[in-house]
């Protein structure tokens, strides 16, 4: 059995692998996963597999995620996020060429896929105003579900701000100025596509996978496709992309 792990910033991912298949997933928010299950003990974290209800006898571990320092799991072969995620889309699409999109809680991250195998990336960890967090924030603001918000595309207001903080300014000024709701939340959805179309334009491809939490906006996967022309393609639960990639390429190594 291969496990996964995807120790997210925002939510830790596992999954569990038998014969080329996905046996099990499981998601916890990340604050509370290390509070219950995870302890650190000479600069190694230690996973209680145990109270996840999870066997681990002589099964395969492998990690990777957000910060070098979380992901130093003991008894677990360390991976790049990057190449984690685009294993993960690979196996999850059936797809050898493309370009990857993977909007995580609070880093975006663009990869150009030739053959199956990486050629390429671009990365931007130093700004929420691409995230997942900016998204949970922009719908606080506008008192609306995430999913409500993952609806709307269509006649967005324009916000200009390139900072997540202030950007939330910007959107409380446009509530005063009277615009619909949908058309806010449009904005907000178009304007995560504005700061992450820099990235996939110069890894451009055809084709587009998009993962992680985000890509459960089907607004801003519209926006993608109507804006690059390029086919946008969401695998089934795409925020598991980086813990099947860690099963997959320990399973590759044997």
């Amino acid at each position: 059995m291969f496990i996964g792990l995807d120790l997210g910033s925002r939510n830790v991912k596992i999954a569990l692998m038998e014969k080329g298949r996905t046996t099990r997933l499981l998601e916890f928010d990340t604050v509370s996963f290390y509070r219950e299950y995870g302890r650190k003990t000479g600069g190694r974290l230690t996973v209680d597999f145990a109270t996840l209800g999870l066997d681990v006898t002589g099964a395969v571990i492998t990690a990777t995620g957000y910060g070098r320092q979380a992901v130093n799991v003991r008894d677990a072969r360390i991976i790049p996020e990057i190449k984690a995620h685009v294993s993960g889309a690979v196996h999850l699409t059936g797809l050898a060429g493309f370009t990857l999109l993977d909007l995580g809680g609070q880093d975006s991250k663009v990869a150009l896929v030739r053959q199956g195998r990486l050629v390429d990336f671009l990365t931007n960890d130093k700004c929420a105003a691409s995230t997942g967090r900016y998204l949970e924030n922009m719908a606080a603001v506008l008192n609306i579900s995430l999913e409500e918000l993952s609806l709307h595309y269509l006649d967005p207001v324009e916000l200009t701000s390139t900072c997540a903080i202030f950007g939330e300014s910007e959107l409380i000024d446009k509530i005063v100025e009277g615009h619909p709701v949908s058309s806010l939340a449009a904005g907000v959805n178009y304007s995560i596509f504005k700061r992450i179309h820099p990235m996939l334009a110069k890894l451009s491809s055809d084709t587009v996978v998009f993962t992680g939490g985000v890509a459960r906006s089907g607004a801003l996967a519209e926006i993608i496709r109507r804006e690059t022309g390029a086919r946008v393609v969401v695998p089934e639960q795409p925020e598991y992309a980086g813990a099947i990639g860690c099963c997959v390429e320990t399973r590759g190594n044997e």
